[in-house]
């Protein structure tokens, strides 16, 4: 078979090593349109058991990445400045560029060497073709998926910090303008990711419309001075930006066919974005090793993935749609907000919280 994988993220990456290491004699070509190494973001983060769903089918990738990673088994919610733990939720991350690295070392070592710099210009003459070009997908838009993007109302911006913060936490304030929240989270030893997020209304006031790069920065290491304790932001493409929800009606076609962000994305406050694109990527896999025809495996595909993708998209979208509306939780008492915030997905109620976070729903 003669594969053309447009895009050399977690997705694209991981299905060709995938793909490659159980098919040797497949040709498979790997095109980036960026320079390597070249990311979006800091670290990427990774609920529950981190990258556990990789130890049955993949223990080599496995043991390559998970001690390289950050892990935690609490969260912390800061609101009016009191710290509310919510124990039993463990979440674990690592540098994006750092997981990317690893996944282009594994498929290197099956013979897939990704080309950067390169963008696709004809899909002619593959027997498939894998987009897995990100939220933006160019290869997408060679075909009619019923593509739809809508786009939550609150601002964000993704930095990093030199600040070590032990946990992941959830920090809530308020200044003369409105409100923020940070996300922030280790994501290797001397390392942590920071996103800023405001509401639109609150973003307006600050007057971020009309401030530079350098003055986005300040304003956002005053507002939470507290938190980052003397620390600078680090500054990477860190724009505001409006997060996208994108859904595709149909998964291929004919055979192209979509993985990771170019086939749905996830709002990243429930950890779990890359891990879809790394499961699209073994489903796929899988689902070419049990039909030897490309139109009934990309059928299987996602007849298997399309039912455990929607759960998660859900809940990622009801999470969303809580952070575009945090303003109107923040006259709630320190406990009661940690207690919005958890609920927020829709994933786990009261029942369900006391079995997994019992010290949280005793105080």
């Amino acid at each position: 078979m003669k594969i053309l994988v447009a895009g050399a993220g977690p997705a694209g990456l991981y299905f060709s090593y995938l793909a490659k290491r159980r098919h040797p004699d497949w040709r498979i070509r790997v095109l980036e349109q960026n320079p390597t190494d070249a990311t979006f973001g800091f670290g990427v983060v990774f609920s529950d058991k981190a990258l556990e769903f990789l130890r049955a089918d993949d223990p080599a990738t496995y043991e390559l990445i998970t001690p390289q990673m950050e892990s935690w088994t609490d969260l912390m919610v800061v609101h009016r400045g009191t710290p509310v733990v919510i124990d039993g939720i463990g979440f674990a991350a690592i540098g994006r560029l750092h997981l990317l690295r690893f996944l282009r070392q594994q498929a290197v070592s099956v013979g897939v060497a990704p080309e950067y710099e390169r963008t696709v210009s004809s899909i002619e003459g593959y027997d498939l073709v894998v987009a897995a070009d990100g939220a933006n997908s160019a290869v997408r838009r060679g075909a009619d998926f019923g593509t739809r993007i809508t786009h939550c109302t609150n601002k964000f911006a993704w930095y990093g910090t030199r600040r070590r913060f032990e946990t992941l936490t959830q920090t809530f304030v308020r200044n003369e303008h409105g409100s923020f929240n940070a996300h922030h989270y280790c994501h290797a030893p001397d390392m942590s990711t920071f996103v800023a997020e405001c509401d639109a209304a609150t973003w307006e006031r600050a007057g971020f419309a009309g401030m530079g790069e350098g003055g986005t920065l300040a304003y956002l290491e005053r507002v939470f001075a507290d938190t980052l304790q003397g620390e600078r932001l680090v500054s990477n493409k860190s724009i505001w930006r409006n997060f996208p929800n994108l859904r595709n009606e149909r998964w291929s076609a004919g055979n192209l066919v979509l993985i990771g962000d170019a086939l749905r994305t996830a709002h990243f406050s429930i950890g779990s974005g890359t891990r879809l694109a790394m499961e699209d990527a073994i489903a796929l896999a899988r689902a070419l090793d049990g039909h030897p025809e490309v139109p009934d495996a990309l059928q299987a595909y996602e007849a298997a993935r399309r039912p455990i993708v929607e759960k998660l998209v859900a809940a990622a979208d009801a999470s969303g749609a809580w952070y575009d509306r945090f303003a109107e939780h923040m006259n709630l008492s320190p406990r009661d907000f940690a207690w919005s915030y958890i609920q927020r997905s829709g994933r786990i109620d009261p029942g369900r919280l006391a079995k997994i976070s019992p010290r949280f729903s005793r105080t």
